[in-house]
Formats: C-alpha cells, sequence, structure tokens
C-alpha cells in the first residue's frame, strides 16, 4: 500500500478496510481482533485493510508518539492471530499526524483465529463470525496460494485421522469454551475451519501431522531420528537409537522424556560450601531447537527426518530444508526474525502448549547454554538444511 493510498483511507472514515485507535497499548486485543477480521476478507474484496494507530474517532490527530519499540509492539501481534498473517507496520506522517499503521494483507487461507475465535469485519465494525460466516471463508480458500502443511494429501481420507483425539485434546486447545458451547458446526466443519482437512474433507498435511493415526504412512519423513554415539564421530559405537513418531503431542512429549533421560549432571564439591549440579546441556536449549526443527522443516519433496545425534562431546541437529522466506543464510539467528514455513503446523503447536512465544526459540537456546556455561551455539544453513550444534560443558 502506497503513502498516497494510506492517506486516502486517513482522511476516509472507519469502514471495512479502516479501524482507528487512539493509543495502541490500552487496545492490543482490539487492534489483533482488527487484524484477524481484516485478514479474514469476509467480503471478498481482496484489498488490504488498515489499522491506524494514533488518530481520534472523530478524524483528528491524537498526538501520540510513536517509537520503534511502539511499532515492535504491534507487529508482536503478528504471532498472536492463527495462522500468521501477512502484514507490514510502519510510522507515516499525513496531514501533519504521525500514526503507526499496520496493513493487512487478505488471507488466502481463511478463516484466521484471535483469542480462539474468529473475528469478522462487518461494515465499519469488528464482530465474532457466524458459523454462516465461517462457511463462506471456507468455500473461498484458494488451494493454489496455501503452504503446504495446508495443502491436501490425496492419498489421505479422513479415516487416516484421530478423530477421537481431534475431539477431546486439539478442539479444545484452540477453539474458545464459548465457541465451542454454542456449537452449530459440525466435525467437518470444524476440521476444514482449523486447516486440518480441506473444505472437501481431504486431510492436509498439518492434519496427518497433528493427529494423523500415522503421519509417516503418507509424510514418510514425519519423524525423529534419536541416535546416541559413544565417542565424537558416526562411526563410533552406538549407544541408544530411537525413531519418534506419531501425532504431534505425542512425539514432542516423547521427545522431551528423551532429552531428560540423556542429560547427564555433573556435581561439583569444589568451588564452595554447597554442591553444585550443573547438567551437559540445558534442557530448554534442546527443547527449543528441536521444537523449531519440527516446526520449520521441509516436508514436501524429502523423506528425511529431523536428525537428533548425541555425541560424547556435542549434540547435533539436522532440519531438512534451509531458511524461509524473509530468513535467509546471511541473516539466520538474528533476534526477533522469523518466518514460518508451515504456519499450520506452527498454530497447533501453540495451541497445544509447545510453544510460548514465536519468534525467540533460539534466543532462548542460547541464553541458557551462556548460563549454564556451554560454549556458543553454532549454526550451518544451507539452502537444503539447516544444522544447530551444542557443545557440552567443558
Amino acid at each position: 500500500m502506497t503513502p498516497d493510498e494510506i492517506a486516502v483511507l486517513f482522511r476516509a472514515g472507519e469502514s471495512d478496510r479502516v479501524e482507528r485507535k487512539r493509543l495502541a497499548k490500552p487496545d492490543l486485543k482490539d487492534i489483533r481482533r482488527a487484524i484477524c477480521a481484516f485478514a479474514n476478507d469476509l467480503s471478498g474484496s481482496g484489498l488490504p485493510g488498515l489499522v491506524i494507530v494514533g488518530q481520534n474517532d472523530d478524524g483528528s490527530c491524537a498526538n501520540i508518539g510513536i517509537d520503534d519499540e511502539f511499532l515492535r509492539l504491534l507487529a508482536s501481534s503478528r504471532g498472536e492471530v492463527q495462522p500468521f498473517p501477512s502484514i507490514d507496520v510502519r510510522r507515516v506522517v499525513v496531514d501533519n499526524c504521525e500514526i503507526a499503521v499496520v496493513v493487512v494483507q487478505p488471507s488466502s487461507s481463511p478463516p484466521l483465529r484471535y483469542d480462539g475465535r474468529v473475528w469478522v469485519r462487518v461494515g465499519p465494525t469488528t464482530q465474532l463470525a457466524s458459523p454462516a460466516d465461517e462457511l463462506r471463508l471456507l468455500e473461498r480458500r484458494r488451494m493454489a496460494n496455501v503452504p503446504f502443511d495446508g495443502q491436501p494429501v490425496d492419498s489421505a481420507t479422513t479415516g487416516d485421522l484421530d478423530l477421537g483425539l481431534f475431539s477431546s485434546q486439539y478442539l479444545p486447545s484452540v477453539v474458545a469454551s464459548d465457541v465451542l458451547a454454542a456449537n452449530g458446526r459440525s466435525q467437518g466443519q470444524q476440521l476444514a475451519a482449523l486447516h486440518l482437512t480441506t473444505p472437501d474433507g481431504v486431510p492436509t498435511a498439518a492434519g496427518l501431522l497433528v493427529i494423523g493415526k500415522d503421519p509417516m504412512a503418507h509424510l514418510p519423513g514425519a519423524y525423529i531420528q534419536f541416535i546416541r554415539f559413544e565417542g565424537e564421530r558416526l562411526t563410533a559405537p552406538i549407544l541408544d537409537e530411537k525413531r519418534l513418531s506419531g501425532p504431534l503431542a505425542e512425539m514432542l512429549s516423547a521427545l522431551d522424556d528423551l532429552i531428560r533421560l540423556n542429560i547427564r549432571v555433573a556435581v561439583d564439591v569444589t568451588s564452595g560450601p554447597r554442591e553444585t549440579r550443573r547438567p551437559d546441556y540445558p534442557v530448554v536449549a534442546l527443547q527449543q531447537l528441536l521444537r523449531n526443527a519440527v516446526m520449520h522443516r521441509s516436508y514436501q519433496g524429502t523423506n528425511a527426518p529431523v536428525k537428533f545425534h548425541w555425541f560424547s562431546d556435542r549434540v547435533e541437529i539436522l532440519s531438512p530444508g534451509g531458511p524461509y522466506g524473509m530468513v535467509t543464510q546471511a541473516n539466520f539467528g538474528d533476534p526477533g526474525l522469523a518466518d514460518y514455513r508451515n504456519p499450520h503446523l506452527a498454530e497447533a503447536m501453540k495451541a497445544l502448549g509447545f510453544v510460548q512465544r514465536f519468534g525467540i526459540g533460539i534466543a532462548l537456546a542460547r541464553q541458557s547454554l551462556d548460563e549454564n556455561g556451554n560454549p556458543p551455539l553454532l549454526f550451518e544453513t544451507t539452502p537444503n538444511h539447516v544444522l544447530a550444534v551444542l557443545e557440552a560443558v567443558r
């Protein structure tokens, strides 16, 4: 959206494309609802929506300060709407009024949710979507532009999905309780609305990964290969070997157990009156890097698993698929920088509690390694893989 287009909308009143907010901090929930609604584009206009922060309801300037921290706060809203909307946050001056604007592009994969609810724009207001609204959004989903994890896997049927797991575990974790209580949606509509099937009922890659009975039957690389070596080389004797697979929550829970089982704790009785215990690796670092690997890896065009190799002096985590989108080999690992090859899988991991905040996994891993006394985290990136190397405490 050009500055001139923004100026035209700034001078107009609130509409199905414009939401005005005087201040951001007290209104983050309202701003996120508006972002969700504009991304859902119920009217089907195909035009971006605009959240203007720093303008009063009567169109006058609110004269608030717009600094970089303020813009970062607005940009953080992207991670709260699922699956991730495409937004642009910038500082603009129109008619001598400094404002922050959030430009929201219509999503090719509606419906999107905020706070477990689908929000839509009806005229100049943001409202909860009705079941009929959700059906309209489902019917308009454009498969050609949907990421791989939202595309149909034609070899699968709903019989390949664990519908009991969906109803008992996943659905309550991602949809607000009041929406569930209102009901009115068939199970098929619920599966499609959560991007686990297409509107026609064909399981998506995300559906098979999250609630599939046997994800590997259709996505052969959908597992984690764990090997513990008694030495520093791939040719060293193998102490243990496992293949972790199954629906997402089951696989990640088993992974957490495996991490804790293999960590060794050294006891130091020489540095003070009390003994100190220090693991060879902090649990948080391994969890964050392995979950990142599962979330960001490529599941398309490869049968390779995530490789979790534990040597006597280091741990290596190899993820199929190189950096994605705005993340490149040059800027990989920069603080706060993230993009999502598998946005529906990321949504599921957050809903199930395996992600608390998006975009901070590497930072948390680095922090925990530093606090534990490990050497700095190392990365090797190529167009085809990302390799994380954690060295043991020395």
